[in-house]
């Protein structure tokens, strides 16, 4: 939902801002994912939501989910959230966290979804095809779906590269309906 993206940006800038003033884009990384993970428990979500729980409630509930990883800035980060009735943007603002840090550290993840699973030696020359493309080292998630016939799609970003059996059985079938 692009609302709440745009509601969940200022929070993810200033968190990175901070994190990397501290030297901790790694720390706050792995804090913002375990956040996440714990705002979009269903048990946690009904709290969240939830005007019988108080906000000193709800931060102490955080605080003993996450222990020593919440960290003092981490619970001032919650507080705030807490304030502002944000929490459920939590996975929101992991994921333009982890955006903002890959392109600081000058990384692209791409997903690879192919009809079967690739071997390190194909995994190596869509790394180094993509990181030639896009003058950024590449990070492959890969996953398979047998749905695709054979070949495989990528996606890195704003870059779609359909090079599956089916997408090509697709545009062929559109070529000859014209």
């Amino acid at each position: 939902m692009a609302e709440k993206t745009t509601i969940a940006r200022p929070y993810a800038e200033a968190v990175f801002k901070l994190a990397q003033q501290q030297g901790e884009l790694k720390e706050w990384s792995e804090r913002l994912q375990l956040l996440a993970a714990i705002s979009s428990d269903p048990g946690m979500s009904s709290l969240i939501g939830n005007p019988r729980i108080s906000h000193e409630r709800l931060g102490g509930l955080f605080a003993e989910l996450c222990g020593e990883k919440l960290g003092e800035q981490g619970s001032k980060f919650i507080a705030v959230l807490i304030d502002n009735d944000r929490l459920g943007l939590l996975p929101e603002i992991a994921e333009l966290y982890e955006q903002a840090r890959a392109d600081a550290e000058g990384v692209v993840t791409a997903e690879v979804v192919s009809a079967l699973p690739l071997d390190e030696a194909q995994k190596k020359q869509i790394a180094s095809s993509l990181k030639k493309r896009l003058g950024r080292e590449v990070v492959l998630e890969c996953e398979v779906d047998t749905r695709l016939l054979g070949g495989a799609v990528i996606r890195a970003g704003d870059l779609v590269i359909d090079g599956s059996a089916k997408g090509q059985i697709e545009r062929l079938g559109h070529v000859l309906q014209r």
